[in-house]
């Protein structure tokens, strides 16, 4: 396939983006060393920018070399329905009824689990809230996993070592933990019509095997902090905090149902969302801050991978397709660390004539790999944005969570593969 010169600027763009996910922390340096432009170097230091920004560049070229209309053309052909879905389904799920809903279905889970310590509640969330995610979709559940380790967990002093396991374990666990069903995951929703994958064929192709990895991922990250985690106390109510009535909880709930069900239709959900923060601002006294800031952010940064993303088809493409089902799977696995993993499993859905083979291996390889960066998977922005603040004024290095991602991914590569 030959590469127009749109198509190459818009691969060394997306080249220059991934360095610079993995720089964000020298812009922030230049802040403190030239304050005339720290707004600028912060901004360019925001992870969630990153994308958008480049994206940018990209259509600043795509008008200067094209022309306008074909610059507007093709972002009207490129589908924001995930960023939209993304930052609607965040906003709600981090809301004060959801959020207590969750933390007392993982204290009602811990409680059966003869764990010491906040231990049990540390290893129900890495495991039941992930697995959730296949029916509430993966970016609810990692708002919600996100939002209760960090109060739970990384507001009460655990050490940066324990930070750095929970935030790979989480990330994989994410991924692969939306594959029971066919429209959670989203680099599994975008074959799954296509290739006539149903809940039947997701449970006994994926499911069980990610449920086993996802089991095996929580337990050892647990057993091998179990004296930290033991000593810290389990969490307790707060009780400034007033309770919330359970009618406004169950509308919650309602409202969060609603998004998920029409999250293909962005009118619908929209519209939903909207009526959401009519009913959220008639009863304030039973909310925190809605996270629209960093829901927005979020937004901004899948969009921008989703207009950049739309010029690596020509070289991603070719790649997939020159690879046998053993390579698929390997080369998947590496390539969603440097790719969204949906956009990876979308251009795979475009090459017919796929062996059964083949696609097994690119979505398995896909989802395993889906927490090694924050861009391997849509749902990761959201927990970087959550948890990020409490790493303190560095931030999460991006070095540091691949390197923490590497032992869950290949428990994750190794169930999907032999199992």
């Amino acid at each position: 396939m030959t590469a127009t010169p749109i198509q190459i600027i818009g691969a060394a763009l997306f080249a220059i983006a991934i360095l610079h996910t993995f720089a964000t922390k020298f812009f922030e340096r230049l802040a403190h060393a030239g304050p005339r432009h720290a707004g600028l170097w912060h901004l360019l230091g925001e992870i969630e920018v990153v994308f958008g920004f480049w994206a940018m560049v990209l259509m600043i070229a795509m008008f200067a070399l094209v022309g306008s209309a074909p610059a507007i053309e093709y972002i009207e052909s490129r589908n924001f329905t995930e960023p939209m879905f993304v930052f609607a389904i965040m906003v709600i799920a981090g809301t004060r009824p959801i959020l207590h809903a969750a933390s007392a279905l993982v204290s009602l889970i811990a409680r059966a689990i003869p764990l010491p310590g906040s231990a049990a509640a540390y290893f129900t969330v890495l495991s039941v809230v992930p697995l959730l995610g296949s029916f509430i979709t993966e970016p609810a559940a990692m708002t919600l996993a996100a939002l209760i380790l960090r109060d739970q967990f990384f507001t009460r002093g655990i050490s940066t070592r324990l930070m750095y396991l929970t935030l790979g374990v989480l990330f994989v666990n994410i991924s692969i933990g939306g594959t029971l069903t066919p429209f959670a995951a989203p680099p599994v929703l975008m074959v799954a019509a296509k290739w006539d994958w149903n809940t039947s064929f997701m449970l006994t192709h994926f499911g069980w095997k990610a449920a086993i990895a996802v089991g095996i991922n929580a337990l050892l990250v647990t057993l091998v902090s179990l004296r930290e985690l033991g000593a810290l106390a389990p969490a307790g109510n707060d009780a400034a905090t007033p309770r919330v009535p359970l009618v406004l909880t169950l509308v919650h709930i309602a409202f969060l149902i609603g998004v998920v069900v029409f999250a293909h239709h962005p009118p619908l959900f929209m519209g939903l969302f909207l009526f959401f923060l009519g009913v959220a601002h008639a009863y304030t006294r039973h909310q925190d801050r809605l996270i629209l800031k960093e829901g927005l952010l979020v937004a901004f940064f899948l969009a921008g991978l989703v207009v950049l993303g739309g010029q690596q088809q020509w070289w991603l493409q070719p790649l997939l397709m020159s690879m046998s089902s053993d390579a698929v799977f390997i080369g998947a696995t590496a390539l969603t660390a440097f790719t969204d993993n949906a956009a990876l499993t979308y251009l795979g859905s475009l090459i017919s004539g796929m062996s059964e083979a083949a696609k097994y291996s690119l979505v398995a390889g896909a989802v395993a790999g889906g927490g090694l960066t924050v861009i391997a998977n849509a749902p990761n922005p959201a927990g970087y944005s959550t948890l990020n603040p409490s790493f303190g004024p560095n931030g999460i290095s991006a070095i540091k969570l691949f390197l923490n991602a590497l032992v869950p991914t290949a428990i994750a590569a190794l169930c999907f593969w032999f199992l």
